[in-house]
């Protein structure tokens, strides 16, 4: 997989040189240009994680900015109206995440989305203690986080 990361990395240097042009857009072309050819130049080879995982990663980066995006407004609206419309409280969030990085990476990206807070892992390591500054109902706010980031996560790290 590093093989094909790094040949496509190198496909888009080679095509930023010919055109002349160092831009990000002209450097997003030549990663798409360069994921394109070598695709069709693999499609026979055993190993296919490259290109199946590329695609989630990118998902998965576009879905995280959008949650990011709407928590930010949530707090800034909170901040700048008269009135406050926190409801903390702690969950515990039951994890599908087994190994110390995937817990590490999730954890991570749940406290940088504003409102949210890793307090602890449980000792057994099957459990994250959350803070969450607008809590309306735990179980919504688990099932939402289990079908969205978790399960994101998982797909890109497995």
């Amino acid at each position: 997989m590093i093989k094909y990361f790094l040949m496509n990395l190198l496909l888009s240097f080679i095509w930023v040189a010919l055109t002349g042009s160092l831009s990000y857009s002209n450097f997003i072309f030549g990663l798409l240009l360069g994921f394109f050819v070598l695709w069709i130049m693999s499609r026979n080879e055993y190993d296919q994680r490259y290109f199946y995982r590329v695609p989630k990663i990118i998902g998965f980066l576009l879905y995280f900015i959008y949650e990011m995006i709407k928590a930010n407004l949530q707090v800034a609206y909170d901040v700048m109206t008269p009135k406050y419309f926190f409801r903390p409280g702690v969950v515990r969030f039951p994890l599908s995440a087994k190994t110390d990085l995937e817990i590490n990476v999730l954890s991570t990206f749940i406290s940088l989305t504003p409102g949210t807070l890793i307090l602890d892992v449980s000792e057994d390591k099957k459990a994250l203690y959350i803070h969450v500054m607008y809590l309306d109902d735990p179980e919504t706010f688990i099932n939402g986080l289990k079908m969205g980031v978790e399960r994101r996560l998982m797909e890109v790290l497995r």
